[in-house]
């Protein structure tokens, strides 16, 4: 490879990486805009993104498997025209339901790139550059999650919030061209896809994406708390087929995963622990939009400027992250970064009813802090743990883990908050300390998970210890 190589890959991945974050970011940031515009409730709103989350969670594997088989960069790509068709119909889109048919789409293309990007840089970097060259496309990330708030509460503040999404059409559309030219992109026939998804495991497909899809429809029945048994039932069923489905896939004919992963263990606990830490993590984003708009009154460039300080100082740490995370143990680093994750969470329970900007931004600092210690060093672990030939399911799996995980976070965050206040459709100043209660209990629940992912990965390090 040449010097330059490398150098193009971080930045076709990074780019790409850049706008997927800028669009989940402004999403999260318009949910309060978009239930004011289409006259909807709040709870309503928030499937606008959780809709894009879900469709991302449910292809992941198949596409990281197909990446395998085909060719990485194609299955990038391509995700990458879908994206843009997406966001086109997300942004002109008339009625919520379209908004949601193409936010499905934009979320398709999602997949198809998430679970490509690590397995690209697994077959471009070794493993002992790996770490910080996953840390250059955390600073992408974290620049499109800092760009986001601030991009799009401006677009916001000047113009409809639908421009927040066809923004993304010409940028992406420069994207596809530099990344046409820097990375080889090999041509895939219709007989080779046929052959690729021939005697595919569909029925195991079929499963995964029912069991998601009735699993995340529990909290929109929890939110409409119409039926609690239901929504209940719900929840179990849809977890116990998704569950299933695994197994299912491990004795197949022909698995999407292979099973020399799902069997090895120490990689399990790696996605697992980032499952957690994604969960937790999109809790805050979702209820920060809620305190700051909707009960602090604040304008949504305001609300973007406070957020957009955890992937700020994500920014800033990366590289610094991933340099360590190349030299020392990585499985340390990553219980620092989780015990830090667990002290912000803390410091959201002292959110006041006032809008005190110092109490407000100290959690929000840290929440970043312990995300940029975590990720890196746990990336560069859970691509380390597999062969080179599993790199493109083994990524697909750990983007999988982090989608599932903001994709629970944000709709179980949600149908808490909103399960803690009864009869209540739009959140306002004037319910006080009735939805600060509310607002705390979530991050009480936020607490246990970031605590237990501690205890993961600190057992994880104790057991290695013993074995070296």
């Amino acid at each position: 490879m040449n010097e330059q190589k490398p150098i193009k890959v971080i930045l076709v991945l990074g780019l790409f990486s850049f706008l997927s974050a800028l669009s989940g970011s402004s999403t999260s940031l318009a949910i309060p805009k978009i239930a004011l515009s289409l006259e909807i409730s709040s709870g309503l709103a928030t499937w606008v993104l959780q809709s894009g989350l879900i469709t991302t969670t449910i292809f992941f594997v198949a596409f990281g498997h197909m990446g395998d088989l085909l060719s990485k960069n194609f299955i990038f790509f391509s995700g990458g025209i879908a994206f843009t068709i997406g966001s086109a119909i997300t942004g002109i889109a008339p009625t919520f339901s379209l908004i949601i048919i193409g936010r499905i789409i934009q979320a398709f293309g999602s997949s198809m790139i998430m679970a490509n990007s690590m397995g690209i840089v697994s077959d471009y970097f070794p493993d002992k550059k790996r770490a910080q060259a996953l840390s250059y496309i955390s600073m992408f990330i974290s620049a499109g999650s800092i760009s986001g708030p601030a991009a799009g509460g401006f677009i916001m503040s000047v113009a409809s919030w639908r421009w927040i999404y066809l923004i993304n059409v010409p940028l992406m559309i420069a994207v596809l061209i530099f990344g046409h030219h820097a990375l080889p992109i090999p041509k895939v026939s219709i007989k080779q896809l046929k052959s690729a998804t021939q005697g595919a495991n569909w029925m195991g497909q079929g499963l995964f994406t029912a069991g998601i899809i009735i699993f995340f429809l529990s909290g929109a029945i929890f939110q409409s708390r119409s039926n609690w048994l239901i929504g209940l039932i719900t929840l179990v069923v849809g977890g116990a087929l998704t569950i299933y489905s695994f197994y299912q896939d491990d004795v197949a004919n022909l698995p999407w995963i292979s099973p020399k992963i799902l069997h090895n263990r120490p990689y399990l606990v790696s996605i697992m622990a980032l499952l957690l830490v994604m969960l937790v993590n999109s809790v805050s984003n979702i209820l920060l939009p809620f305190y700051f708009q909707s009960y602090g009154l604040m304008t949504p460039f305001q609300s973007g400027l406070l957020i957009m300080l955890q992937s700020l100082v994500m920014l800033v740490l990366s590289p610094f992250a991933g340099y360590l995370a190349d030299r020392v143990n990585r499985q340390l680093m990553t219980i620092i970064g989780l015990v830090i994750l667990t002290v912000s969470q803390i410091g959201y329970l002292l959110y006041p009813a006032g809008m005190n900007l110092t109490r407000i931004i100290i959690p929000i600092v840290i929440n970043g802090i312990g995300m940029a210690f975590f990720l890196s060093p746990n990336n560069a672990l859970t691509m380390g743990l597999v062969d080179k030939s599993l790199t493109g399911i083994a990524g697909s799996l750990n983007s999988f883990s982090r989608t599932i995980g903001m994709t629970i976070g944000i709709s179980f965050g949600s149908s808490i908050l909103f399960a803690l206040l009864p009869n209540v459709d739009q959140i306002t100043p004037a319910l006080g300390e009735t939805f600060l209660s509310a607002f705390w209990g979530v991050f009480y629940v936020a607490i246990a998970i970031s605590s237990l992912a501690s205890i993961m990965v600190f057992v994880r390090y104790l057991r290695a210890k013993k074995t070296a």
